[in-house]
């Protein structure tokens, strides 16, 4: 009798602690949506163009917080990248400032001054350490930071609570749509708030894509934690895009934790850590799969989902190879049902694939059935083409691996796009 009742204790605790956690999604949420969090924007010129536009803007915690950071793999990195990535080393900071129109990339000495300079002065507009401010930014490439006009932008942001949303307009290149996103969590007597911004449109691929990308949190979280959950997070969200197959010196992913929410200290073995992740997760995914939704010149969403694969590393490898092939991408775009184009991509991805045990997918249409296509009505196939949206999951039945990636459609208007960039 003593058992039953420890199971049916045991059992309503569970039923009780799933109850208690609990993610929802803030209306209108952004970068300051956690506690202490402050930005500010404004337009510097620096893209010489006159137009007001936004350029230039700081995200700051009124308290010093623990940093974790991601950064472009290509081998070229701008002087702003890699000063910011010795200061996350250091572990601390109070603020990031970035900047659109100049990607300060391939500028020597100069570029490293500039960098160092840029983040004084954004130092100076919240009254923090030079070196407690991070720094990104983004757009052409080879030329220098027009320090005149920066020095004068500084001088005219002002640092809001609600300073999310011009923050976020102010890190934007070729983006049509502002991505900004921000979730609270509750566990038990815990709660805290996770908020990001993003920008990115061209010169997206896996690997970090071309991309800046800011998260906050008021959470309390270790450092090793902190750092390993956005790796885990960028993994399967950031990680998992791709519009182009181009990477730049400039990606950059960071993340501020302040405390400010006063929660139970997040470690990697502590009751919370499973929640925080899975807010970081849809986080991370929310704001990669805008960014793949607003690829320069697209007009649809692509989702591969790969499902059965060997193993994880494979079952990713075969989601990102399929999601970049442009002969796909064109097709998408064409309303064209060649799936040819979808097994001929995965051929060549390097996981395993047995032809006889391949299924594919076209939304909830199969279109292939172990290795051969099937005959199908031609006028629903399009129909799922034509969505804003077009799912594909590809079966390979070969173990338990799954893996999911995002890309977009390619059009006459990414080359009309990139054909004029700097003209």
């Amino acid at each position: 009798m003593r058992k039953g009742i420890s199971f049916a204790s045991s059992l309503l605790t569970v039923i009780y602690l799933s109850i208690m956690e609990k993610i929802d999604f803030v209306v209108n949420g952004t970068v300051t949506s956690p506690q202490g969090f402050s930005a500010g924007a404004a337009s510097a010129d620096i893209r010489k163009k006159k137009d007001n536009r936004l350029d230039l803007g700081i995200i700051s915690s009124k308290e010093i917080c623990e940093v974790a950071g991601l950064f472009t793999d290509n081998k070229i990195k701008s002087p702003s990248v890699i000063l910011c990535q010795k200061r996350v080393l250091e572990g601390k900071a109070r603020a990031i400032v970035a900047s659109s129109g100049c990607a300060n990339a391939s500028t020597g000495e100069q570029g490293f001054a500039s960098a160092i300079e840029m983040s004084a002065l954004a130092a100076r507009v919240i009254g923090a350490k030079p070196d407690e401010v991070l720094i990104a930014n983004t757009g052409v490439i080879g030329v220098q930071l027009p320090m005149d006009a920066i020095r004068a932008g500084m001088k005219k942001i002002v640092m809001k609570p609600d300073g999310g949303h011009d923050f976020e307009r102010a890190i934007m290149t070729t983006d049509t749509q502002p991505k900004e996103v921000a979730v609270t969590v509750r566990s038990g007597a815990n709660t805290f708030t996770i908020g990001g911004v993003a920008k990115g449109s061209g010169m997206i691929h896996p690997n970090m894509a071309t991309m800046l990308a800011f998260l906050t949190t008021d959470a309390s979280v270790t450092p090793a934690y902190l750092k390993k959950s956005l790796q885990d997070a960028a993994a399967i969200s950031f990680n998992m895009i791709s519009v182009d197959g181009d990477t730049s010196p400039s990606d950059t992913l960071l993340i501020m934790a302040n405390g400010l929410a006063k929660n139970e200290l997040i470690t990697g073995k502590s009751g919370m850590a499973d929640i925080f992740q899975k807010a970081m997760n849809q986080v991370c995914i929310f704001l990669a799969k805008a960014i793949a939704r607003d690829g320069e010149g697209a007009t649809k969403l692509i989702e591969i989902n790969v499902k059965g694969a060997a193993n994880l590393k494979e079952a990713r490898q075969a989601a990102r190879t399929i999601v970049s092939s442009n002969l796909l991408k064109a097709a998408i775009y064409g309303n064209d049902p060649n799936w040819g184009r979808v097994t001929a991509a995965l051929g060549r991805s390097g996981a395993q694939v047995e032809e006889a045990k391949l299924d594919v997918y076209a939304g909830k249409i199969q279109v292939i059935k172990q290795g051969i296509h099937v005959p199908l009505d031609r006028t629903k196939a399009v129909n799922v083409l034509k969505q804003k949206e077009v799912p594909i999951t590809v079966v390979l039945n070969m173990g338990a691996a799954d893996a999911t990636a995002w890309g977009c459609d390619l059009t006459e208007k990414y080359v009309e796009i990139n054909a004029e960039y700097t003209t």
